[in-house]
């Protein structure tokens, strides 16, 4: 994949995943700015094999058009968050209240 030893460039531009952030209680979102933070450091090679990230492709929903795959990955101890990849950036979608329904269920 072309760009897979550069850094990774964050887009958190989606007001969902804004939302979601802000909305955060103060230890979680403190947390959640740390896994960002994390992720800023690495090349896009060490977040897919990071344990504690858990990078993996959502299959159970349908990507939305223009995009091969959503992947999820862990952004604190108890959410994950959702996001793809566009060249050399992360672009985050949102933070699930809960595992399941990261992937799509309830």
């Amino acid at each position: 994949m072309a760009g897979s030893d550069g850094f990774v460039r964050l887009d958190m531009n989606n007001p969902i995943f804004q939302d979601h952030l802000l909305n955060l209680q103060k230890p979680e979102r403190h947390a959640a700015l740390d896994t960002l933070k994390k992720i800023k450091q690495l090349t896009w090679a060490q977040v897919y094999k990071d344990s504690g990230l858990k990078w993996e492709k959502i299959v159970s929903i349908k990507p939305p058009p223009g995009l091969d795959a959503v992947y999820s990955l862990r952004i604190t101890q108890s959410r994950r968050c959702t996001a793809y990849r566009e060249g050399g950036f992360l672009r985050l979608l949102t933070i699930a209240p809960d595992h399941d329904s990261t992937y799509g269920r309830k």
